[in-house]
């Protein structure tokens, strides 16, 4: 930090012994304090400290929050998959046959549909608490592997599952149904674009500043 170092010498000045621009200061015990003025950070590279964790903190909170959505629609997804009528949030029906209708067909094929969506379920809790922790307690702490990791993992998830609700194959209420993913997704996206300007930053000056919470 920028300011001023205090050294203390117990020789008095005096016209032989000069100091060069310097505010010298007498104590009541006689003793020559010295402060010597010599800005060790100047105030544009502060501004560009502070600015910098800024975004990594609100990067990170950001990503943490679409990663919460996630986690959320992963608790409806699960509770819906014991008591609702329909199939998946904003799948009622498929194509106009209800489970109680599958059920009647064949017991077996309600019950493997529900161990699917449990399944699904649990897979999106996981992934949503593995990407928030990463952007909590790896990304705010400028960890470039924390970062790619938290962004990857959501990423290759959705290029798995969302091709296939574009297939046809069945009628869904996509606001519903997808609203909660692209609406968690636009989140983490702007929440990593942030964290990547301090990242960048950060390793431009070849520095790791933990960010305090």
């Amino acid at each position: 930090m920028g300011g001023c170092e205090y050294r203390y010498s117990n020789v008095r000045p005096s016209s032989t012994m000069p100091l060069p621009v310097e505010d010298r200061m007498r104590s009541e015990t006689g003793y020559t304090a010295v402060c010597s003025r010599r800005p060790s950070c100047s105030s544009s590279s502060r501004e560009e400290t502070v600015s910098r964790e800024q975004s990594l903190r609100n990067g990170a909170g950001i990503m943490v929050l679409g990663a919460l959505i996630f986690l959320a629609y992963a608790v409806v997804f699960l509770f819906r998959a014991f008591a609702s009528s329909g199939f998946e949030l904003g799948v009622e029906t498929l194509n106009g046959v209800t489970p109680q209708q599958l059920n009647g067909v064949n017991p077996a094929i309600m019950a493997y549909i529900t161990h699917v969506h449990v399944a699904l379920a649990g897979f999106i809790a996981a992934t949503a608490i593995a990407a928030g922790s990463l952007a909590r307690y790896g990304v705010r702490d400028v960890l470039w592997w924390a970062w790619i990791t938290a962004v990857i993992v959501p990423v290759l998830g959705l290029a798995v599952a969302l091709p296939m609700h574009y297939t046809g194959h069945f009628n869904y209420n996509w606001v519903y149904h997808l609203g909660p993913i692209y609406l968690g997704t636009i989140i983490c996206v702007v929440g990593a674009v942030m964290a990547f300007a301090g990242l960048a930053r950060a390793a431009g000056r070849g520095t790791s500043p933990a960010v305090s919470a």
